[in-house]
């Protein structure tokens, strides 16, 4: 009888993907960490400086039988190799997660193993990346628009346009329990009409879209706050209500309110949160109420904006922790 394997089996064989060495590659390490088919050589020392995780995983008995390469145990971890490089070059390179701008994918990556492996310092850095960015206050809102700054401290796919950045933000923070951010991710997200809310771009690295619940959220969000927006003791209520008795320029700030009525009506345009609205348009006496209603009305939208998502309110969201 043949000794050779069956052809099934051979084919397996055949076709498994090769191993391949990580450029996180320490010579004098003592481990072996093993993800996907790619290997990374470290030290034992260091991950159990900075993980109680590695640290029990170190004092483990290990099997008699267990692989080694080059005299080191090699240890598989259920993680995605890129995950693995990223954490790597954090615990070895400490500038490298200090850096002024991290690409979404190594704060992901932070995120998730810091977590997993119980590293806090790291885990503690992404959230912090986050929050900066999408700030639980409006008064941080609007000193970050003040400045006219977009996302600053992270950096996308490189051709990833700033709605899908918004896009892959919310499904990271969600899926990391990073709730404070959502309420504030969602609104910019909505601020885009429909259409760019399910244009799904093929080009852009990774494909990002929003995952149904998402999806939802911003649309019925969208919904809600164009329609909020206008009500009385929100932020256009006044438009819509008028109620300036010492106007200096009757015709032209009726002229003013009724084309600006139009155009939100028309083109749906989402401006609850926008603190760049001016009403210099209007009279001096008109413009001064108006931007003291604005400023109410902000104020107001912004305390109803979780719920608006269909979150919990802004003093039960909580971030998750280690």
């Amino acid at each position: 009888m043949s000794s050779e394997p069956p052809a099934a089996k051979r084919q397996r064989t055949e076709n498994a993907p090769e191993v391949t060495r990580s450029e996180t590659w320490r010579d004098d390490g003592n481990v072996v960490l093993q993800a996907g088919n790619v290997q990374f050589r470290a030290h034992w020392s260091v991950l159990a400086l900075h993980s109680s995780v590695f640290s029990d995983m170190r004092g483990l008995p290990q099997p008699p039988d267990q692989p080694t390469v080059e005299g080191c145990p090699v240890i598989e971890l259920f993680d995605d190799s890129a995950d693995v490089e990223y954490l790597l070059k954090a615990l070895y390179i400490p500038s490298f997660h200090c850096k002024k701008v991290l690409p979404l994918p190594v704060i992901g990556a932070l995120l998730r193993l810091g977590r997993k492996y119980d590293i806090k310092y790291l885990f503690d850095s992404a959230v912090a990346r986050l929050t900066s960015e999408f700030p639980a206050t409006l008064q941080e809102l609007d000193i970050a628009m003040s400045s006219n700054r977009k996302v600053e401290n992270i950096r996308g796919y490189a051709t990833m346009t700033s709605c899908n950045l918004i896009f892959d933000i919310i499904t990271l923070a969600h899926e990391n329990q990073i709730f404070t951010v959502l309420p504030l991710a969602y609104y910019l997200a909505a601020v885009y009409k429909p259409r760019a809310l399910f244009e799904i771009n093929d080009n852009d690295e990774g494909n990002p879209r929003l995952p149904p619940i998402h999806l939802r959220r911003c649309i019925s969000g969208r919904e809600s706050l164009i329609t909020k927006q206008l009500l009385p003791s929100y932020v256009f209520g006044w438009v819509t209500k008028w109620e300036f008795k010492d106007c200096t320029t009757v015709a032209a700030c009726r002229h003013f309110r009724e084309s600006f009525l139009t155009a939100c009506l028309q083109e749906r345009a989402l401006l609850a949160l926008n603190a760049e609205w001016t009403a210099a348009r209007l009279c001096q006496n008109c413009s001064g109420h108006a931007e003291k209603l604005i400023s109410a009305g902000r104020e107001k939208i912004w305390n109803e904006l979780p719920e608006i998502f269909d979150l919990p309110p802004w003093n039960e969201l909580k971030n998750g922790d280690l």
